[in-house]
């Protein structure tokens, strides 16, 4: 595969925000950032297999700024939020997480965040790559609702892989560490004000944390470092490899607000119909449930040799020569020695066993519609360790 041309180089400027973390990426070897929500991420440190390796079998730390958040406050923020999303909320507990589609009137995904809920009046989106701040403001300006609607001074770290739980009990305590999958508590550490979810864009056991005063990232970041030195912590840059193995979608690449749930693959169990919430998308969702789908965003396992770390540009998927569909992401997963990826197909060549044909600029590669997620279906890595 090919990797990006080294020949146009990125230049850093000051409308491109930096994280509070971003001096220390930088000391820590940091060799590229693409653009995140209007902010610099760090992508590589060192080589990505490696990156790889120690998040699944050690524990790695993530500057994710780039996750801005969506804070909804007011007496009719619990309303308001679920305007947003097809998911059912109603059940949903204050320091409870979930995932969640944000969704237009046309049925289109807007933003596919985590949701935290601080309490009944209090909650954050935690974003994906989409102007979703914008959008809810639209929806805000018509919605006669009584919430307050901004971006907070919140800036997430991620602490991934399988020795996370020991370093978070020693930085935060038991309370902390021992929190269910999806759920999150407010706590601090020397002072600062932080709260430590069970989550994160790996599907390994790991926890996001989430910053509340920008001007104390560097003490947080030299805090979260130190503490892990005995268990081997090291920074790295998300891994593409993890999430393509833990069917983890990326809004942008995969998917974006011209798709809709039903059109992407294990998305449909987000769309809650059968019940009485109001939400902007719920008519076009309904029609699109009754009418059906023409296509599908669907897992692919790639013959060939290993590919390489990412794609510039989308690969047309063709049957017989023909065009019908693209391949959006692709990686090489070194402990499951497949090359998978994520492809859209017509509706009667998503089912699993579908053989298709993929023109890479290698030449054209054949692949076979697979079942997501690659590995670990259940979610036993994250839920249960």
């Amino acid at each position: 595969m090919t990797e990006l041309n080294s020949s146009f180089p990125f230049f850093h400027a000051t409308y491109y925000k930096k994280s509070p973390y971003y001096q220390r990426t930088v000391e820590a070897g940091c060799t590229s950032w693409d653009l995140y929500n209007h902010m610099l991420i760090p992508t590589l440190y060192d080589d990505d297999v490696k990156e790889y390796w120690h998040l699944v079998e050690k524990v790695t730390l993530w500057d994710v700024a780039v996750e801005r958040q969506v804070e909804i406050t007011g007496p009719d923020a619990a309303r308001f939020t679920q305007l947003l999303t097809p998911r059912d909320l109603s059940q949903t507990q204050p320091g409870q997480c979930k995932y969640v589609l944000i969704c237009a009137p046309d049925g289109g995904i807007v933003n596919d965040p985590i949701l935290l809920k601080l309490a009944e009046d209090h909650f954050w989106l935690s974003l994906a790559d989409s102007d979703a701040l914008l959008y809810a403001k639209g929806v805000q300006a018509f919605a006669n609702m009584d919430v307050e609607i901004r971006e907070p001074d919140v800036s997430p770290l991620q602490i991934q892989g399988p020795l996370s739980k020991p370093l978070v009990r020693k930085l935060f305590g038991d309370g902390v560490a021992d929190q269910k999958y999806y759920w999150h508590k407010q706590t601090e550490i020397a002072g600062i004000p932080v709260v430590v979810s069970r989550t994160g864009w790996t599907a390994e056991l790991g926890y996001e944390v989430y910053l509340r005063d920008a001007g104390r990232g560097i003490e947080l970041w030299d805090l979260i470092m130190d503490a892990g030195e005995e268990f081997e912590l090291r920074p790295t840059a998300p891994s593409d490899q993890r999430r393509l193995e833990a069917g983890i979608f990326n809004y942008g690449n995969d998917m974006e607000s011209t798709d809709n749930p039903f059109e992407i693959a294990g998305l449909e169990r987000l769309v809650e119909l059968d019940n009485g919430n109001e939400f902007v998308s719920r008519a076009a969702l309904e029609r699109v449930r009754a009418e059906g789908v023409s296509r599908k965003l669907v897992g692919v396992a790639i013959d060939g040799p290993p590919l390489g770390m990412w794609l510039e540009d989308y690969w047309p998927v063709q049957i017989g020569g023909q065009t019908v569909g693209r391949l959006t992401s692709a990686g090489h997963s070194p402990r499951l020695n497949l090359n998978m990826g994520y492809a859209w197909v017509p509706i009667e060549r998503a089912g699993a066993g579908t053989r298709l044909e993929i023109a890479s600029p290698e030449g054209t590669m054949t692949a076979t519609v697979t079942p997501l997620p690659f590995m670990d279906p259940k979610k036993e890595i994250p839920a249960k360790s």
